[in-house]
């Protein structure tokens, strides 16, 4: 998958980049509090892709994870 099309899909959950680092970005979804980093790689191989999805996305919007293990609300 390309970086341009993974970055487009975790914007559509609602993520915002929170940080720059020195190889990787940091995008957290403000809905699920998840954090992920996202490598500065013009193309990732599908299995990593697929991992950054299902901890980004928002399963009340309509995604497929589960929103990693910070997920629970107190």
């Amino acid at each position: 998958m390309k970086r341009v099309d993974l970055i487009r899909t975790i914007e559509r959950f609602g993520c915002v980049l929170e940080r720059s680092g020195g190889k990787h970005d940091w995008y957290r979804n403000p809905a699920t509090r998840a954090c992920q980093p996202v490598p500065r790689h013009r193309e990732f191989k599908e299995p990593l892709a697929r991992h950054i999805i299902r901890v980004l996305s928002n399963p009340a919007a309509g995604g497929s994870g589960t929103g990693g293990a910070s997920s629970s609300m107190p």
